[in-house]
């Protein structure tokens, strides 16, 4: 019998260990998180091979979640180094984890991260073809770049970014409209550079229906790449994008018609008082699809602080209907991250998305917030740093400069408001000049 996707599974009516886990854990009934499953407006990316995977759910109702990008390079081959940022991710609760390896062969390396992550495992497939199939990019067939797909599949991978709207018409309307910063998708660029050596089209677009039965097969959600995102604020909603978008829309629909779950990608750099409407249009013409942005990023001036600038924009991005964030570092346009990045970039984006889960009423969103505000106010730092996002950074800055008196912090000493206030409210006189020795 044919396996059945979580979108198959939801249309018939029938619950996978999968969704009942998402819908206890996010708080959703099961048949109200079966509605969004069967019409695409939720993914449960869950490749039938990953069985080490932690199920989550991405989309409308849902907590937002993170992805963290990680991979060597032909400039760093370290997979020790990338292992432990796979650990790191884990530990500060990113639900993703992208490999984008782009040098050498990567299989092993792929092979233990779905062996032992629980967190849903992303791929690029195109950026693994040259090294998979040893041939330079002119080299490879369209035919080769499916062998690479459907090698990712049967590895495990839970989903993977797949650029199939980069067709001949929006490459015509880029070719014409012209733009600052060109493409800056990896995965763009090198499929728009095949396409003109070779004088093809797309082979993600062409063979589309023989690129869903792949999927289909072991259950990898497509996410729909955006090869036309902005890659700088002069470039945000352009013609090119938003061709691209309207391919996107189509190519969605027809995965669905197959029973493949789809995430879309979205922009990019992109100022702040667009991103909100980006996000409408995002939803309209691609008919709720569950949204994943890389940022975006809304000042193209801050190198070196561009989880900020990301930060921003994917908490404006969330709050408006996006669903899914990638994170980004410090080191983004300059260099692989190190372990330090990544921890800067995963921080952000947890913060990005917590915020704008508040922000959109997101069923026990705020409840973390009371009760570390609650522990402040009691003074309470143990509770406090176990409460903390990033609880050893709070410690360490805590205990950096001690404070003379314990219940409060070297910032105000005695003259903490809430070491104040509990006092007078609690019938003790506030008394603030030192001790006599």
């Amino acid at each position: 019998m044919e396996f059945q996707t979580q979108m198959d599974a939801a249309r018939q009516g029938i619950i996978t260990k999968e969704l009942r886990q998402v819908a206890q854990e996010e708080n959703i009934a099961e048949q109200e998180l079966l509605e969004l499953v069967a019409g695409g407006q939720v993914v449960i990316p869950a490749n039938v091979r990953h069985t080490a995977l932690h199920p989550y759910g991405v989309g409308k109702g849902l907590r937002t979640k993170i992805n963290v990008n990680l991979g060597v390079s032909g400039d760093c081959v370290d997979y020790r180094v990338e292992m432990e940022k796979v650990r790191l991710a884990e530990k500060f609760g990113a639900e993703a984890i992208m490999d984008l390896s782009n040098y050498g062969k990567t299989h092993t390396f792929r092979q233990k991260l779905i062996e032992t992550s629980p967190a849903m495992i992303g791929t690029v497939p195109v950026y693994d073809a040259v090294g998979y199939l040893e041939k330079d990019l002119k080299e490879i067939t369209a035919q080769d770049f499916l062998k690479v797909v459907r090698a990712h599949a049967e590895e495990g991978v839970d989903f993977m970014t797949i650029h199939a709207g980069l067709n001949r018409r929006a490459v015509e309307i880029f070719m014409r409209e012209r733009r600052q910063m060109n493409i800056v998708s990896r995965g763009g660029s090198l499929l728009f550079a095949w396409m003109k050596m070779t004088g093809n089209e797309n082979p993600f677009y062409e063979h589309y229906d023989e690129l869903l039965e792949i999927l289909h097969e072991f259950d990898v959600t497509i996410s729909l790449g955006d090869a036309l995102r902005p890659g700088s604020i002069a470039d945000a909603t352009d013609a090119s994008q938003i061709a691209e978008l309207t391919e996107l829309g189509s190519l969605t629909k027809r995965a669905w018609e197959r029973g493949v779950q789809v995430l879309v990608e979205g922009p990019g750099h992109m100022a702040m008082d667009e991103i909100a409407a980006n996000m409408k249009l995002e939803k309209r013409l691609c008919h709720g699809a569950p949204f994943y942005v890389l940022g975006p990023l809304v000042t193209d001036i801050a190198p070196g602080y561009d989880h900020i600038t990301s930060a921003i924009g994917g908490a404006i991005a969330a709050a408006n209907g996006a669903d899914f964030l990638c994170y980004v570092t410090p080191a983004e346009h300059l260099r692989l991250p190190d372990l330090s990045d990544v921890k800067e970039g995963i921080i952000a984006s947890k913060i990005a998305a917590h915020a704008a889960d508040i922000s959109k009423g997101i069923k026990n969103a705020r409840q973390a917030d009371y009760r570390i505000s609650e522990a402040r106010r009691r003074l309470d730092w143990e509770e406090t740093f176990q409460l903390a996002l990033d609880g050893e950074k709070a410690r360490t800055y805590f205990e950096s400069v001690p404070p003379e008196d314990q219940h409060s912090c070297s910032m105000c000493g005695k003259m903490c408001a809430v070491r104040t206030m509990n006092r007078i409210l609690e019938g003790l006189d506030v008394e603030l000049m030192p001790e006599n020795k």
